[in-house]
């Protein structure tokens, strides 16, 4: 362990140059990488938590339709209804939750992830226009400032694969 000291004075123990914050984003990183990863579990076995055995997508079920269908009364409702329950739409949604989730988990890819997960996001933010309980921000914005925090941080290179040498020698990976 080095100690260094921050700029009220106090020392601060870090490992190999690693700052307290260092380790809130990582924490944020897994954690977030875990909201997308479980997504991904549960609408694709049905484990009960939101998707019922009898929806998921491998007993048939499509992981858009439920989400996409319930917002025909907002402003944007005709075009997001229009795409619930699409193949092509359920496997990309899908590969998102995948991808995303491991990327920020493994903390390989994380500004791909961060971009990635953003869009998503902010389309889900969109299907939800107007919001019930704000007129502008929800957890879905919040997701994504957090997400844009992640990749500006370089997150990936605490608690996770992102400080190897292949990772740092090849940007998109990082």
């Amino acid at each position: 362990m080095a100690t260094t000291v921050n700029t009220s004075g106090r020392q601060t123990a870090t490992a190999a140059g690693k700052q307290p914050v260092d380790y809130v984003w990582a924490i944020a990183r897994i954690s977030i990488g875990w909201i997308f990863l479980w997504a991904f579990l549960d609408k694709t076995f049905g484990w009960g938590f939101a998707t019922p055995a009898n929806r998921a997508w491998i007993a048939g079920g499509s992981p858009t339709t439920g989400f996409l269908k319930g917002t025909g009364e907002n402003a944007l409702g005709g075009f997001f209804g229009s795409l619930a329950g699409q193949a092509w739409v359920d496997w990309l949604f899908m590969a998102g939750l995948l991808g995303i989730g491991l990327a920020l988990v493994l903390g390989i890819g994380t500004r791909v992830a961060a971009g990635a997960g953003t869009l998503m996001l902010v389309l889900m933010w969109a299907a939800e226009l107007p919001l019930a309980n704000n007129p502008f921000v929800d957890d879905h914005l919040i997701y994504s400032i957090v997400l844009i925090g992640l990749a500006l941080a370089g997150a990936g290179t605490t608690f996770g694969l992102g400080n190897l040498p292949i990772v740092q020698r090849t940007p998109w990976l990082k």
